[in-house]
């Protein structure tokens, strides 16, 4: 950026502004597009005059909610706007502006700042432009100007740490899901197990009188014959229960039960340990039997798995952004097939010294207009409520930084193909983890001009 600029009017930029009454949902809409990929927050504004600005971390906040979409997507949007948005004076010197920017936002940061003329709306002006500028400017200041980058990075960090939160919360309600089911007849075969030992405990203590008497030379027949009357009768209710006979398989279910959840336990434990970016040599295989086991509550009732795996030598790669990966797109797999189907994962070792892994279904497919986008943030095909469109975004960053790649295939109708490919040794200087900032195809937010058709130009 040129360093001759000194006015807050060579930073704005022409941004139909949006009506106060407009839905939630439309609005939401707007951040999709790629004429605002850049901005932060759209302005609000009622003849001329800027109310407030609305941000897509704030919307985000409110549709990662149960049903935020449905509950609040039809109200107004001056209901969550922001009244006391971030506003310039278009013939400010860009150092004033800067200061005041500096002073008054909020971390983290999550919207631009407001171009007024006399108190009525003329654009936006993006933070980061004023601070590259003023980096320019004033190349003392240039160290507090990185910090400032940096907080703005982690604000980007923050949409994608909430898809992450919304995935983590499907995957433990499956997961709890999956261990209530053996933990149900463990609790049932260890409640029959108790009963059977009050039972048998009746029984041999009544035996045990009866020894005692037989023993006892000064017990006369009466003693003895009550004594074996309770005994028979304590042993005939134990062998009516038919217990005995059931006794050994009682406890054969229940060690599997505790097997069952014992393995659940040790595959959440590897899926999401906590040392998310230290890279190890792992078994792919492994990693996707692992992937399914968590997401078996999802996957079990929509579709077959099939299992082909290759010999495959260990990759080097951080495991558990890895298992991200694979079960995101096992369970999209799933939530593509309407009733039931077939899921068809693949693997095999590639001349060129990476891994191949395809991961197929025979769901409901997807257009080229569709599948085009699938990689954008915030683009979903599911149902209003139910995804963030952050998932497969984050999926292709982290096979990115991995030096791999993805791919996907698609016909409507039929089904669709993910192909992945890693490198097995990752060698120095592996691409930074995925809780950074890096961007896949489309992942700056969209930029918004005057090509977007809400309302008129101020």
């Amino acid at each position: 950026m040129p360093g001759g600029r000194t006015r807050i009017s060579d930073l704005a930029m022409r941004v139909h502004p949006i009506p106060p009454g407009m839905r939630m949902a439309d609005v939401a809409d707007l951040f999709l597009a790629d004429a605002c990929r850049d901005l932060l927050c759209l302005p609000i504004v009622r003849d001329g005059i800027p109310l407030g600005v609305i941000s897509r971390y704030a919307i985000m906040k409110i549709f990662l909610r149960q049903f935020g979409r449905e509950i609040f997507g039809a109200r107004p949007i001056e209901r969550f706007m922001n009244s006391t948005p971030l506003q310039v004076d278009v013939h400010a010197d860009v150092e004033e502006a800067s200061a005041y920017v500096r002073e008054n936002m909020v971390l983290p940061v999550t919207e631009d700042f407001i171009i007024v003329e006399q108190g009525m709306y003329r654009g936006m002006g993006m933070v980061t432009s004023l601070l590259e500028l003023m980096e320019h400017r004033v190349a003392q200041r240039g160290q507090a100007l990185v910090h400032a980058n940096q907080r703005l990075k982690a604000s980007q960090a923050h949409l994608v740490q909430s898809e992450k939160m919304a995935s983590l919360g499907q995957m433990v309600a499956g997961v709890a899901h999956e261990i209530n089911t053996p933990l149900g007849y463990v609790r049932s075969n260890v409640e029959l197990a108790q009963d059977f030992v009050g039972q048998t405990s009746s029984a041999l203590v009544a035996s045990s009188n009866l020894i005692r008497s037989l023993l006892d030379a000064r017990a006369t027949d009466e003693e003895i014959g009550a004594h074996l009357a309770t005994a028979a009768s304590a042993t005939e209710s134990v062998a009516e229960t038919g217990i005995l006979d059931d006794i050994a398989p009682l406890f054969d279910d229940t060690l599997h039960g505790i097997e069952q959840i014992s393995e659940l336990v040790l595959n959440l434990r590897n899926f999401s340990r906590l040392d998310r970016a230290r890279v190890d040599r792992i078994n792919l295989n492994e990693a996707l039997d692992s992937a399914l086991t968590i997401g078996r509550n999802l996957i079990k009732h929509k579709a077959d798995v099939i299992s082909d795996y290759g010999e495959l030598p260990l990759v080097e790669c951080a495991a558990s952004q890895i298992n991200q990966v694979f079960l995101n797109i096992l369970t999209n797999a799933a939530q593509a097939i309407s009733d039931y189907g077939q899921i068809v994962i693949t693997t095999c070792e590639s001349a060129d010294g990476s891994v191949e892994i395809r991961i197929r279904d025979n769901g409901c497919g997807m257009p080229e207009t569709v599948r085009a986008r699938i990689f954008d943030p915030f683009f979903t095909t599911k149902p209003v409520g139910e995804g963030t469109g952050l998932g497969l975004s984050i999926c292709y960053q982290i096979i990115e930084q991995h030096r791999g790649s993805i791919e996907v295939s698609s016909v409507a109708g039929e089904g669709t193909e993910f192909v992945i490919r890693l490198p097995i040794h990752q060698g120095a200087g592996m691409a930074a983890p995925a809780d950074t900032d890096s961007a896949a195809p489309g992942n700056r937010l969209p930029e918004f001009s005057a090509q977007s058709a809400i309302g008129s130009p101020a």
